[in-house]
């Protein structure tokens, strides 16, 4: 079991690279970051990040494909995998469809898997051979070159997945893995693992080879009623996104969270928050002391899933989202050392 830290860059420049340094040091796979307008930009984050690490690898999780155009995802990738001598890697998505709906993108518009397999590919072609003649569906080029070149062999290429069937499928046909976002529980896990092994079976692939990442939102901390009160301040917003089956394959009633969105999405956090429950936050996160959230990771373990993509939620992005404060939260810098010196040990 691999783990790795998935930030959201809305701390002070030098914070985030605390913490990048503090994750390298302490051993952990990879950091990453949504490549989202509205956080800061990973990829200067981690071209800055570069210089000062040896080992943790870096890239976006997720990119989208609709805002961001794929030559220039891999060119962004190929460039940071020179400055990181070989660390780089990029997980590919349609995007955040709360984002694309402020870009006026209706998401059901844009043929979403069909797009993102065909920028896998695009992707894939650029980083290998550094030119592209293609005429697609989405992206069409004509002897287009760079000269940005990667310093590995191959660097990964996976795809972010979170509906299915098809998505998981395509993720391992298609890619080099799959980082399946905000499910908590083994049905989830199976399911996706299900179809993970079908899709990778369609392309000749040992599934079990393919990167399963399960990104979740964690809160750990020796308080474990304050780490789960952090938790519950975000379940809601990440919760929004979620497809309605995926819910249900995490024991939620989609009913039970359209009071908690529609107050989201008028702009009234507070309220949101409110309306979460602390036994829906519970489902909807990894939360508590090292030794609870060690036991949720347990439960999802044997469905296969060998990496924990790890969004930490501290007291800092807490009050940056919500406004509120909770006293007795660990830090960033805290929950990565335990998750280093109380969690990780159980996997090893």
């Amino acid at each position: 079991m691999r783990f790795s830290y998935a930030m959201l860059p809305d701390y002070s420049l030098e914070e985030s690279l605390a913490a990048i340094r503090l994750a390298d040091e302490l051993g952990f796979h990879a950091v990453y970051a949504a490549d989202e307008t509205w956080h800061k930009d990973l990829w200067l984050l981690f071209a800055a990040a570069a210089a000062g690490t040896s080992r943790i690898r870096m890239g976006p999780s997720v990119s989208p494909v609709t805002l961001r155009e794929p030559t220039l995802i891999a060119q962004a990738a190929a460039t940071l995998d020179e400055l990181t001598g070989g660390r780089a890697e990029v997980v590919l998505s349609s995007g955040n469809f709360g984002l694309l709906a402020q870009y006026k993108m209706d998401w059901t518009k844009t043929k979403p898997l069909s797009r993102v397999i065909e920028a896998v590919h695009v992707v894939r072609t650029f980083l290998d051979e550094g030119a592209i003649t293609r005429d697609g569906e989405f992206f069409s080029y004509d002897g287009l070159f760079t000269f940005a070149r990667p310093v590995q062999e191959r660097l990964p290429v996976k795809m972010g997945a979170m509906r299915g069937p098809k998505s998981f499928e395509a993720a391992a046909e298609h890619s080099d893995g799959c980082h399946h976002a905000l499910s908590y529980t083994r049905e989830a896990y199976d399911y996706a693992a299900e179809h993970l092994r079908i899709g990778a079976e369609r392309a000749g692939k040992d599934w079990t080879t393919l990167d399963f990442g399960a990104w979740v939102v964690v809160a750990v901390g020796r308080d474990s009623a304050a780490a789960k009160d952090a938790a519950r301040s975000m379940v809601g917003i990440y919760a929004s996104s979620m497809p309605a089956e995926q819910l249900e394959r995490n024991g939620v009633d989609p009913a039970e969270l359209e009071p908690i969105i529609d107050a989201i999405g008028g702009g009234d956090l507070a309220r949101g928050i409110e309306l979460t429950s602390p036994e829906l936050a519970d489902k909807l996160s990894f939360a508590g002391t090292p030794e609870e959230v060690t036991a949720k990771i347990k439960e999802i373990e044997p469905a296969g899933v060998n990496h924990i993509v790890a969004a930490i939620t501290d007291a800092s992005i807490v009050k940056t989202f919500t406004g509120r404060e909770i006293p007795g939260v660990a830090s960033v810098e805290e929950q990565l050392r335990l998750l280093h010196d109380e969690v990780m040990p159980a996997f090893s």
